[in-house]
């Protein structure tokens, strides 16, 4: 399976084309504008969210609420389109000089990628390079998340920490602990450490600065065999890793232990492996994977996502044009997106988790994959 987007910010809107989506399986538009309106929420974001109701239009692949095995393209318009269109025109309309964008914000693909695509205007890098593309990556693993329901396999977020103000860490997460996750405006446990959280999102909101944090995903009930150890493309670690780190404002990734693992002998690392009806470990600190293959146990993950580039209060920067010392400039922009940020790794975490299953199981519909699952699940109960 793989999917292309397109689409800026402020154009008419994003578009998806999946390809490789198996045939027959159930397909609830509502639960993909869930996920959609999931991303939207989160305590420190800015004024775009109350602009937006992200929806999903459906334009193939989908007949009658299922898959046919076809292309999916999946249209989400950019209401804010209506205020951009003049200035944001695929046609060669004349339009105002005055209104290009010199100065890069530091921290932002503005700088780079200005330079590298040869652009007088900046807003031609930061259009593409905003995490609005993100509606597409969300839209991807919500069709994921109801391929995957059919095989038991659920996937959740949650915040460790925003601002180094760091969650209550429940060893045995329940379901009603899942719960309370997601009913939170920061995506954490505690609801005293969410306040005190809250309190530290205002007070950068009223200095003008921006927030980060780091976010942990886990993935439940994954067979042992997804991925492999032939290749270095062929990595579950590695390609989970690639997808989380191309999501704008990660700087940090570690599955398991992860950084952990250096400071600590190898017997209190290793995960010893068990036999009791089935093969398990008592300890997770491979973070489900080894050697590149799920091992069974769950995928956990965390990722450190930096604070957002744009500051209402700006940085130094120069003007591309003059090289004029200069502030960098702003647009409308989030105080923190982490809680955000979650569910889009969650999603993201479903896509990957989904294309692996698929290459795995591989058939061109549901019937035939369950089929291919059914029989490598008997083979590891004798293995």
């Amino acid at each position: 399976m793989r999917y292309l987007s397109a689409g800026e910010s402020h154009g008419k809107g994003m578009t998806m084309i999946m390809e490789g989506f198996p045939a027959n399986v159930t397909i609830d538009i509502g639960e993909i504008n869930h996920e959609l309106g999931r991303r939207q929420k989160g305590y420190g974001r800015g004024l775009r969210m109350s602009i937006e109701t992200d929806s999903a239009e459906v334009l193939s692949g989908i007949r009658f609420g299922k898959t046919i095995g076809s292309p999916i393209a999946i249209f989400v318009k950019n209401k804010d389109w209506e205020s951009w269109k003049l200035n944001m025109s695929c046609e060669n309309i004349f339009h105002d000089e005055g209104l290009s964008i010199k100065a890069p914000r530091p921290g932002h693909a503005d700088f780079p990628g200005a330079i590298k695509y040869n652009q007088e205007d900046i807003r031609n890098i930061l259009e593409r390079a905003s995490a609005r593309e993100t509606v597409i990556r969300t839209a991807a693993g919500a069709l994921s998340k109801q391929l995957l329901k059919a095989f038991g396999i659920v996937v959740h977020n949650r915040v460790i920490s925003i601002g180094g103000i760091e969650d209550l860490n429940v060893i045995e997460k329940n379901d009603s602990y899942w719960e309370r996750v997601k009913s939170s405006e920061v995506s954490m446990y505690d609801p005293d450490i969410e306040k005190r959280v809250k309190q530290s999102i205002d007070k950068a909101k009223e200095d003008g600065d921006t927030l980060g944090g780091i976010v942990e995903v886990s993935i439940f009930n994954c067979p042992i065999g997804l991925g492999s150890h032939v290749h270095y493309d062929k990595k579950l670690s590695a390609k989970l890793a690639m997808e989380i780190m191309s999501l704008q404002a990660v700087k940090g990734f570690e599955i398991g232990a992860g950084f952990d693992t250096a400071i600590r002998p190898g017997s209190q690392i290793h995960d010893e492996i068990y036999y009791q009806d089935t093969y398990h470990h008592k300890t997770n600190n491979a973070g489900g994977i080894e050697g590149g293959i799920s091992n069974g146990e769950p995928i956990i993950f965390r990722a450190a996502v930096k604070p957002i580039p744009t500051l209402m209060k700006p940085l130094q920067s120069v003007d591309m044009d003059s090289k004029e010392k200069v502030e960098a400039c702003k647009e409308r922009s989030d105080v923190c997106a982490v809680p955000a940020a979650g569910v889009i790794m969650e999603n993201i975490a479903a896509w990957v988790i989904a294309r692996e299953f698929v290459e795995k199981f591989g058939g061109d519909s549901l019937e035939e994959i369950t089929a291919n699952y059914d029989n490598y699940m008997a083979y590891l109960k004798n293995r």
